[in-house]
């Protein structure tokens, strides 16, 4: 393909070579750079990737994507950026075709509760027969496949790699988490999500590795609203004001609360046979009584949830409560 082609989608200048040129794959490890490559240089925690420009220009390398005054051999292809990370994103999507496009895509953030709803809404859409892909802190799931994680949220190119394997594979639907670290480090940038979902807000993701302090935890956090189509909000989480602020989402919401589009109440501890589990009153939107054999009140937020993102697949309610019988 042509370099151009991998750069549709950003705002760039050429600053030494021929953005005409042809490429063949693109790399963000210097230690994967073949002939022809295109490396984006990532400014990272432990390495700078422009320290390595050199190096990938002697393995072959077509161009190199910087957002820093460089010095780079003749011949070498330089596009300049304002943020690499968020060039990674935009390249990574026009390498793999676009394939987010192909696909419905559902965020959860929040500093609890992501993983046991995305299994929960994998779970639901797929007993009536949806092809759903999985992203997320235990591992990421194309069709049969399991790939263990390394993060919550993968770095962006990966993402777009599952999501073009995930189309390949058949599935129509993706539910992943997203981290905060995920939004502010531009993984997810330019992926069109159908759902985002917030769950709630801790403090668990403060300090000098992650978050410099609440306002900025809550900031990346909001950015999910910022590209999403439907935002679905617990109602009852701390600081949801805040993570709404700028929001450009249709808004729904679920809680406890009468204000909340799903209300749950009567919520009360069942005992099957020695399972113990919770069941609730849904009503609002959708009215119906719940169960679920696994107690305690995160059990009926991480339901009410799932719940809210199935809906707007226009699954049945005798269908999702089934499925959710069966979660353990």
């Amino acid at each position: 393909m042509k370099l151009t082609q991998l750069l549709e989608r950003l705002e760039y200048e050429v600053v030494q070579g021929d953005d005409q040129i042809e490429v063949t794959e693109l790399i963000n490890d210097s230690r994967k750079v073949s002939e022809g490559s295109v490396f984006v240089c990532i400014s990272g925690a432990v390495s700078d990737g422009h320290t390595y420009i050199e190096q990938v220009a002697e393995k072959g390398a077509a161009a190199v994507i910087v957002e820093k005054d460089v010095e780079a051999p003749e011949g070498l292809t330089v596009i300049k950026v304002k943020d690499t990370r968020y060039a990674l994103a935009m390249t990574s999507a026009a390498y793999f075709g676009y394939p987010a496009e192909k696909l419905k895509v559902i965020g959860i953030t929040g500093t609890k509760g992501k993983t046991t709803t995305t299994y929960m809404v994998k779970s639901i859409l797929e007993e009536v027969g949806i092809r759903v892909g999985l992203i997320g802190t235990i591992e990421a799931i194309i069709g049969d496949k399991s790939i263990p994680a390394n993060n919550t949220t993968p770095e962006s190119y990966t993402i777009q790699k599952y999501f073009a394997e995930m189309v390949e594979a058949g599935c129509e639907c993706v539910v992943m988490e997203v981290s905060s670290q995920g939004l502010k480090l531009d993984r997810t940038a330019g992926i069109p999500f159908e759902i985002g979902i917030f769950t709630n807000l801790g403090h668990d993701h403060i300090g000098p590795n992650e978050h410099k302090d609440l306002a900025d935890y809550i900031h990346c956090k909001s950015l999910l609203f910022k590209q999403c189509k439907h935002g679905i909000f617990n109602a009852d989480a701390h600081h949801l004001d805040e993570v709404l602020e700028g929001h450009t989402c249709e808004v729904e919401t679920y809680g406890f609360g009468e204000d909340a589009d799903l209300r749950a109440s009567n919520v009360h501890l069942m005992d099957k046979g020695g399972t113990l589990g919770v069941a609730y009153h849904m009503s609002g939107a959708l009215d119906m009584d719940v169960e679920i054999d696994i107690p305690g009140t995160f059990s009926v937020y991480n339901s009410m949830t799932a719940i809210a993102i199935c809906r707007h697949f226009g699954v049945q309610k005798e269908t999702i409560l089934n499925s959710l019988s069966q979660i353990r």
